[in-house]
């Protein structure tokens, strides 16, 4: 089974997107007629690049308006395939896709586009090529695949196939089981695409919002089950139409294209194991259980700063590793490590972007099988020198340059394998996990980080929001194990100017912004910590005057809330209470949170007040970054 992608659906020159495509490890590629056109090399030279790559040809495409025209201009529509003709056979490309007329001109009659079809089978016969017809979802006559198909099959030429889109499908709301009475040898070729659900004109919607399976809303699973039951054995390719993968890294976003791909099939597999086609085997996606560390790049003056923070925060510090200058800092169930290491990978992160959080662990049942799904996905696996004592955690690269570890029963015992202990105990501030873990990137990553949290650890992804900074906009997806052990929220920043913007741009892409502990009593834990000292963020008194006006709280816990600056949020059934850090190292936070009831929210409606608080102590608006 060949895997593909069409060049309409990453950015740059016909020559980025064939080197990001062969490095992302596609089989093969579909040419879009515009991305030759522009090109200035000849359909020789085209084909000798795409080939040096290492890629199939698979596809030219499309070739529009052709069936259906009366007169002088059906003669015109053969004399253009024709030189379409041409150009494949220079190309050394062997397919060409035709799409349902949307001519003005069009007569309908499926005998009579079949009639077409077969004089057109014919002609290209003559040449060794291939015709895959599409019913477009918009086309005038033909808008379902079903009519596409009974044009092939009255067509009846060995030359002349059906070409099948999910998004055509799918987005017309057409079942996706009728497929299954196709028969696998007609079918030349499938394209495929998700999309958000957005109630909007077709095209306009195909032409601007498809994403990668997984990262919409459509059933591309259950279409791909459908196609895999004919015995269809052909490429499978994408075929995406979107702004934000257009102003993308091209790289990344083929990544993104392969992963979706492998993920797709492989739960087609577990969905129907009946089905049978040539597919490498991965172990099955499984969500983490918490995270076991968060890890901290930071050195000199920084480190010392961060330090009084945490011990602010209740946190002590009980261990020093036995060989780095890796100190660990404890409380609850909480493990946060301080790297001052001068080599290898924390010595880079802080060398880059200053103090920043390089390393997340994660908790999972199996670190081996994350380790072995993640690198089938498309992932580096990571590693550096370790001295004699040191385990051999699994690890990959993640977001932002950072590093996740994978810790499962095997390597529960790395605290005491490779660090002394140096402090007992103490009384924490009744802070028990991490809640939730906050990532920052740009807009135009999201949907590729949150393709990888999904594929990897099959985690539930809630819709997407805008936080509104003052500004500009901020999109954020939270995406979280089914039993909420694990949470994190992506955040997608647009322009520099927003909260989530500037740390980007100040830490020069570190990961995480901010992480949020888990408390069961957030007015305990708010007293103890004012007793170490914390500094939370201020809250102004016109808050809790408007949270007096949209909730009926008690006057005494308002004013024990706004006396701790602590925020509020509630679902009706369960409550949210959020308090928070300060800002430091280049616009990170903590977070202090407790839910009561099940919410399972992070205070969405508290954003706006939250960002602008973090911005009053940060820089000063206007002013040039050093």
């Amino acid at each position: 089974m060949k895997l593909g992608i069409a060049t309409v659906s990453i950015s740059g020159t016909l020559e980025d997107k064939i080197e990001a495509i062969a490095n992302a490890g596609f089989d093969g590629i579909e040419i879009f007629e515009q991305d030759f056109i522009a090109d200035t090399r000849t359909p020789r030279e085209v084909g000798a690049l795409v080939r040096d790559a290492g890629l199939d040809l698979m596809l030219f495409q499309p070739f529009r308006d052709f069936e259906g025209l009366p007169g002088d201009l059906r003669r015109k529509a053969f004399d253009r395939a024709e030189r379409k003709f041409d150009l494949m056979q220079e190309l050394g490309c062997d397919l060409v896709l035709v799409c349902s007329s949307v001519h003005p001109d069009a007569l309908g009659g499926i005998d009579r586009a079949a009639d077409d079809f077969a004089e057109l089978g014919e002609r290209a016969a003559k040449r060794g090529l291939r015709i895959g017809y599409e019913a477009l979802a918009w086309g005038q006559y033909v808008d379902d695949h079903r009519d596409a198909w009974e044009i092939v099959r009255r067509a009846d030429h060995p030359n002349v196939g059906l070409i099948l889109d999910s998004f055509h499908t799918l987005g017309r709301g057409i079942d996706p089981e009728t497929i299954r009475r196709i028969p696998g040898n007609r079918i030349f070729f499938v394209q495929l695409a998700d999309a958000p659900r957005i109630d909007m004109d077709l095209l306009y919607w195909s032409r601007h919002f498809r994403n990668m399976p997984g990262e919409g809303d459509l059933d591309v699973p259950g279409f791909m089950r459908a196609v895999m039951a004919t015995g269809y054995a052909g490429p499978i390719s994408l075929e995406i139409f979107n702004d934000q993968f257009r102003g993308g890294p091209a790289r990344q976003i083929s990544s993104a294209g392969k992963r979706s791909l492998l993920n797709l099939l492989d739960g087609v597999r577990r969905a129907e194991p009946s089905l049978s086609f040539d597919f490498p085997a991965m172990p099955k996606p499984t969500p983490p259980e918490g995270v076991e560390f968060v890890e901290f790049a930071t050195r000199g003056a920084e480190a010392k700063a961060l330090g009084c923070l945490l011990q602010t925060l209740g946190f002590e510090r009980r261990a020093e590793h036995k060989t780095k200058a890796l100190s660990l800092w404890k409380q609850g169930n909480i493990r946060v490590l301080l790297n001052a290491e001068m080599q290898g990978h924390a010595d880079n992160a802080f060398v880059t972007r200053g103090t920043n959080i390089c390393d997340l662990g994660l908790r999972v049942s199996s670190a081996s099988e994350t380790l072995q799904r993640a690198v089938a996905l498309g992932s580096a696996s990571f590693d550096q020198a370790r001295a004699d004592a040191e385990l051999d955690i699994p690890a990959i690269h993640g977001l932002g340059g950072s590093v996740m570890h994978f810790v499962d029963e095997a390597f529960s015992d790395v605290w005491k394998v490779e660090f002394e202990r140096t402090a007992p105990p103490d009384e924490s501030a009744g802070l028990t996990r991490v809640d939730h873990v906050a990532q920052t990137m740009g807009y135009d990553e999201m949907l590729s980080w949150s393709l990888f949290y999904t594929s990897l650890f099959g985690m539930v992804k809630e819709p997407m929001v805008d936080v509104i900074d003052p500004d500009g906009l901020v999109r954020s997806q939270a995406l979280s194990s089914p039993d909420g052990s694990f949470r994190i929220t992506l955040n997608g920043a647009e322009t520099h100017r927003t909260l989530a913007g500037g740390f980007l741009a100040d830490s020069f892409g570190a990961s995480v912004q901010h992480v949020a502990f888990a408390t069961d009593d957030i007015f305990a834990s708010a007293m103890a910590l004012r007793e170490r000292g914390f500094d939370p963020l201020p809250i102004p008194e016109n808050y809790y005057t408007d949270l007096a006006a949209r909730f009926d709280l008690d006057a005494g816990r308002l004013s024990a809330m706004a006396d701790a600056n602590i925020l509020y949020d509630s679902d009706g059934s369960s409550e949210f209470f959020q308090l928070y850090s300060r800002p430091f190292a280049n616009g990170a936070f903590f977070e202090v949170v407790e839910r009561r009831g099940p919410y399972n929210g992070y205070g969405a409606a508290n954003a706006p007040f939250r960002i602008a608080a973090l911005k009053r102590l940060g820089r000063v608006k206007g002013m040039p970054v050093s």
